[in-house]
């Protein structure tokens, strides 16, 4: 199976994972890998339980090793970079903490508050 000098892919609807390791040009198990670090990249199980890819996920598998070995992003980089591009989605841990902000901040100006109102009755520092 070749690919053109462009980086297409073949068009089939599904791909193997040795089909998958020679388009990309990286051996199997960095794709197994690679499907645990990424959550754009979800391969399938067939019946057999073989992994089998999407166009999408080798096109995602593609733009990865463009970034880390190219253009030598790291993995978090890479991620970053995708989720930018709408292609990786957002850390949901991340997330929840960048919505809870708004929150946090309003209860560390109370507290701030509450802070300097108990300072103010204690009266200037003594020396």
């Amino acid at each position: 199976m070749s690919v053109s000098a462009q980086g297409n892919v073949p068009p089939k609807l599904y791909y193997r994972i040795g089909e998958v390791a020679e388009l990309v040009g990286v051996e199997p198990h960095v794709l197994r890998y690679w499907e645990r670090e990424f959550r754009s990249i979800r391969p399938t199980k067939s019946a057999k339980g073989q992994r089998v890819y999407s166009r999408r996920d080798v096109e995602n598998l593609m733009r990865v090793r463009e970034l880390l070995y190219r253009e030598g992003f790291t993995i978090a980089g890479a991620k970053k970079k995708l989720q930018r591009a709408g292609i990786e989605p957002g850390d949901p841990k991340a997330q929840a903490a960048a919505a809870d902000l708004p929150k946090t901040r309003e209860q560390l100006l109370a507290m701030r508050a509450e802070i300097e109102a108990f300072l103010d009755e204690l009266g200037p520092p003594r020396r």
